[in-house]
């Protein structure tokens, strides 16, 4: 790696973004032990940030560029409100860091209202999504993968660790849809990022699929 690669300003710019955005707002759950005790006694709960990051890294470990790899850090700034339940618009991002990566972050944001402000239902969000996924490019293929592969591990350690990711617990919230939806959303992105042939994306759809088969094993009856 050359020198003038080593650090890249577009990727630390969308850090600095996806850290402020997410500031203050936590996944629905946790499956390992607090690190440390809360000097007030609260609930521990994991920064979306963690995730973030873990999509993030997932995509920079498989060798995508420095574009794929911004846009993985704010894969989930339009899709997400941040903690003044404001929304990020398009627009307001391409100015931020671009066409390219917004078009990236575009391809794996899925609609969570409609026009009216109602909340859409959990399946008919998750077909939008499949539907523009596939058209999208390869490194917006990577992404979604990246991000599944850590949604799906998180589930399957937590599964493991004897929780019920499905039902509200205190200091956790149950998933929106159950098993057997759960697993037919990972294998639709699965399947339909099968049509690009880049490389990069081989390994990143077998370990999905290692998953999957964990999920699965954990969640199907009989």
């Amino acid at each position: 790696m050359t020198a003038d690669r080593l650090f890249s300003p577009l990727v630390e710019h969308a850090i600095e973004i996806a850290a402020q955005w997410h500031d203050q707002t936590y996944r629905k759950g946790r499956w390992r032990d607090e690190p440390f005790e809360s000097p007030l006694e609260e609930i521990l709960h994991v920064p979306v940030m963690a995730h973030i990051t873990a999509v993030a890294l997932t995509v920079q470990r498989a060798g995508w560029e420095d574009e794929v790899v911004a846009a993985a850090f704010l894969h989930d700034v339009l899709e997400d409100h941040n903690r003044f339940r404001r929304g990020m618009r398009a627009a307001e991002l391409e100015i931020l860091v671009g066409t390219a990566v917004v078009d990236l972050v575009q391809a794996v944001s899925e609609p969570k209202r409609n026009d009216q402000g109602d909340w859409l239902p959990w399946r008919l969000r998750k077909e939008i999504y499949v539907e523009t996924l596939a058209t999208a490019s390869p490194g917006a293929a990577a992404i979604s993968l990246a991000d599944k592969l850590h949604n799906a591990w998180s589930m399957t350690q937590s599964l493991e660790g004897g929780i019920d990711i499905f039902s509200d617990a205190p200091g956790r919230r149950g998933l929106s849809a159950g098993p057997a939806e759960q697993r037919w959303f990972f294998q639709a992105v699965l399947a339909t990022t099968e049509r690009h042939s880049d490389p990069r994306l081989v390994p990143m759809r077998t370990r999905l699929r290692e998953e999957i088969g964990r999920f699965a094993a954990l969640t199907e009856e009989g």
